[in-house]
């Protein structure tokens, strides 16, 4: 199949382009939110993804549009393309986030809509968003595997948080110094610099840096699933995070620690980071129970089998 979708987060993107259809991604002179086109800093399958210009995108045959944001339902698809999503092209839209706000008022921007198949990358934001009668399914995310890298050798924790000082408390950028009185903290990401931390890296370097930490610690209070974290188990690290939104489905108990007590979660940092053997075991877990769970095969076989089915209506 011939998919369009807009690269708008590097790791699922990531992910989705290692399947085996011709995948294209708008660009834009300055590879703004809406023509980022293909990844820098993440490794693609060669000859799978194409750049196109949105001026170019009128003239080209799809046989799916995969949506994520509200603006690409609404305004970009239609208008780059010349055809309404759902009517004139078959069309996903998949929702990365955690729903804001109230309960009562977590109305999905495509809810009640029978023209498209809207997905959800946790069960958690299934049932949080209200989407009315559209056709719902989950998908749960599916990551390429980084490989056993875990050394541990440093006897300090990871955190991965994109835009820490603007996310804040979303991100529980305001835990990490609880967390530095059970030992050095090593944050990475996305303007992690204006905070102390490490800027930016190539994932495949980020992956090493963080595997050569004691133990990754997750302090976000509410987004649907961090990708860091599922790649964090891949790599075989021990986890500790805070219990919320889906992350008690992704990490069992011999994993490392979940828990919404602050202080239980910096007394597991500590001990793992002072018990190597203990760290490496739970690591080793991690990564089993990853593989399983949020494997790329599965992931992929999960959306070809939806794949085929929203390209034949």
């Amino acid at each position: 199949m011939r998919i369009l979708l807009w690269h708008v987060h590097g790791a699922w993107t990531t992910a989705f382009v290692h399947g085996e259809h011709d995948y294209v991604v708008p660009v834009l002179p300055d590879r703004g939110p809406d023509g980022v086109g293909i990844a820098r800093t993440y490794d693609w399958p060669e000859r799978r993804v194409t750049e196109l210009s949105p001026e170019a995108l009128r003239d080209e045959h799809f046989d799916v549009v995969v949506l994520q944001r509200p603006h690409e339902l609404e305004q970009l698809a239609e208008g780059w393309l010349g055809r309404t999503p759902g009517r004139d092209i078959p069309a996903i839209y998949v929702e990365h986030n955690a729903p804001q706000g109230r309960i009562a008022e977590m109305r999905h921007p495509a809810g009640d809509r029978d023209d498209l198949v809207l997905v959800h990358v946790t069960h958690f934001n299934a049932v949080f968003w209200d989407a009315g009668t559209t056709p719902t399914r989950v998908i749960e995310h599916g990551i390429v595997d980084p490989g056993d890298r875990y050394t541990g050798e440093l006897a300090r924790a990871a955190v991965v948080i994109n835009e820490a000082r603007r996310r804040a408390r979303v991100t529980g950028t305001d835990l990490l110094e609880r967390f530095t009185r059970a030992g050095p903290v090593d944050l990475f990401g996305i303007d992690a610099g204006s905070i102390g931390g490490i800027e930016d890296l190539p994932q495949d370097r980020l992956h090493s840096e963080m595997a050569r930490r004691r133990v990754y610690v997750h302090p976000i209070r509410w987004t649907s699933l961090g990708l860091s974290l599922l790649e964090a188990m891949h790599l075989g690290m021990p986890v500790v995070a805070l219990g919320t939104t889906e992350v008690h489905e992704a990490v069992p108990p011999a994993a490392g620690v979940v828990s919404t007590r602050v202080d239980a979660l910096v007394a597991a940092m500590r001990r793992l980071v002072e018990d190597r053997d203990e760290a490496a075991e739970r690591g080793r877990v991690a990564r089993a129970v990853a593989l399983e769970r949020y494997g790329l095969a599965r992931f992929l076989d999960d959306w070809d089998e939806l794949l085929a089915e929203v390209g034949a209506r």
